[in-house]
């Protein structure tokens, strides 16, 4: 029996590593900063979809070629179909490791970062959560000024809108009072460049390959919470991300067929989560929802109404999960929603050439030709539009519909030429067959 406890204490837990990786010179890095920072090293099994191109020569991987850790898929780069395709490839080589671990191929990490991790994990489980997922928009740094250029704060995922296409996006913030903390914090929602949960998670909630980019995060925390996955956040920095790439090639520079491949992504999402109408397709599959617990579920643990792209108040407050549910009825808790329409108007500084604009007018309209919001920019919020690094003019606007808007419309007003010309543009919802 003795023998038994010490076998079961001492059991190697290794860890099934997927990097998702295409034409980065921050791949080798990453490998490397990984296993310098590891407790335990030898425990690491690697799976990396390795999208690269001869031009490029900074990715290559041969010096672990022969290391039994690492299972590498060399793609070139005219073959690949996207980041979801890629992190379905690498999901395919789990072989029952004890936990996994999901990143970027540009991140970072702490000392002894392995260990910290799993300890999160068996403490959450002590608290009884069987099936606890760690995620979250991990803090940044700045390869050029490493560690000097980390985040020394842990972050939170937030609600920040439904875009026009129906995914959700999130914004990262500071986990407030983290230097209280001594566990991880509830978490709505998931990220792909962080994920943290036991191995069998690499079979039961596996990256829909037909996904694009968009849409890819809000799938998955739904589908890990019907598997029975309860999401966290890291209440400390454990593993850093690199947010800019500026300079680097993406998938979607290369690709020129991703306009229509982001299209039907987002249609297969729509349809997912049964938006706008659309008749729900592909959640009884294997990319679809698991036998624990429900969408609605987690639409009431989230406090995402997504027939409606709806969201409670409750959730715009940034309260922890889960959201109270102290109605009556169902079509009570609908009630409760509101549905926030947010988008940002991007504006080239050539359309608006004028250098004495006192007002704007920024109207959305309908599918009847319709205002449903209008909300005109003064002349100190024009002045800041134009101190803008990419050299478009970004206005945004948020307010409440129960109707989609069809096209918004911008129309300069300058003191000397008066009315300008009229700009507008289509919100193109992406319906097609």
């Amino acid at each position: 029996m003795g023998a038994f406890l010490f076998l079961l204490k001492n059991k190697i837990m290794k860890i099934f590593v997927q990097i998702a990786s295409y034409r980065d010179p921050q791949l080798l890095p990453t490998i490397k900063n990984m296993l310098e920072n590891a407790k335990a090293p030898k425990n690491l099994v690697f799976s990396i979809a390795r999208q690269y191109s001869d031009d490029d020569g900074f990715d290559n991987l041969d010096e672990y070629r022969k290391d039994k850790r690492f299972k590498i898929m060399d793609i070139p780069y005219n073959e690949s179909n996207g980041v979801c395709w890629a992190r379905n490839l690498t999901q395919q080589l789990y072989d029952g490791e004890e936990y996994t671990l999901q990143i970027d191929s540009h991140m970072r990490f702490v000392k002894n970062w392995d260990d910290i991790l799993i300890k999160m994990i068996k403490t959450l489980q002590k608290d009884g959560y069987d099936k606890p997922l760690l995620t979250g928009y991990v803090p940044s740094f700045d390869p050029d000024n490493d560690p000097g250029g980390r985040a020394q704060e842990p972050w939170r995922m937030v609600f920040d809108r439904f875009i026009p296409e129906g995914a959700v996006f999130f914004l990262p913030e500071t986990i407030p009072n983290w230097k209280e903390l001594d566990k991880p914090v509830p978490a709505r929602f998931y990220s792909a460049h962080f994920c943290f949960t036991l191995g069998q998670f690499s079979t039961e909630v596996q990256h829909n390959p037909e996904y694009y980019f968009h849409g890819e995060e809000i799938s998955i925390a739904a589908r890990a919470y019907t598997w029975g996955y309860d999401l966290f956040h890291p209440h400390i920095p454990v593993v850093y991300h690199e947010y800019t790439r500026k300079g680097r090639t993406k998938q979607w520079d290369d690709d020129k067929e991703w306009g229509e491949k982001n299209k039907k992504s987002h249609l297969a999402n729509r349809k997912l989560f049964g938006m706008d109408g659309e008749i729900q397709e592909g959640h009884d599959g294997i990319f679809g929802f698991g036998p624990i617990r429900t969408l609605r579920d987690y639409e009431k643990y989230s406090g995402l109404l997504f027939e409606k792209r709806a969201v409670q108040q409750y959730t715009l407050d940034k309260n922890y999960p889960p959201n109270p549910y102290n109605f009556e009825s169902e079509e009570e808790w609908k009630k409760n929603f509101a549905s926030v329409y947010k988008h940002c108007i991007d504006i080239a500084y050539s359309a608006v050439p004028e250098k004495d604009y006192d007002f704007w007018v920024v109207a959305f309209h309908g599918p009847n030709d319709e205002t449903l919001f209008r909300k005109d920019a003064s002349k100190n919020e024009i002045a800041g539009f134009f101190k803008d690094p990419d050299g478009y003019c970004k206005v945004w606007r948020e307010f409440q519909t129960e109707t989609l808007p069809k096209y918004w419309v911008i129309w300069p007003h300058s003191e000397s030429k008066g009315w300008c010309e009229r700009l507008t543009g289509q919100l193109n919802h992406n319906h097609v067959s």
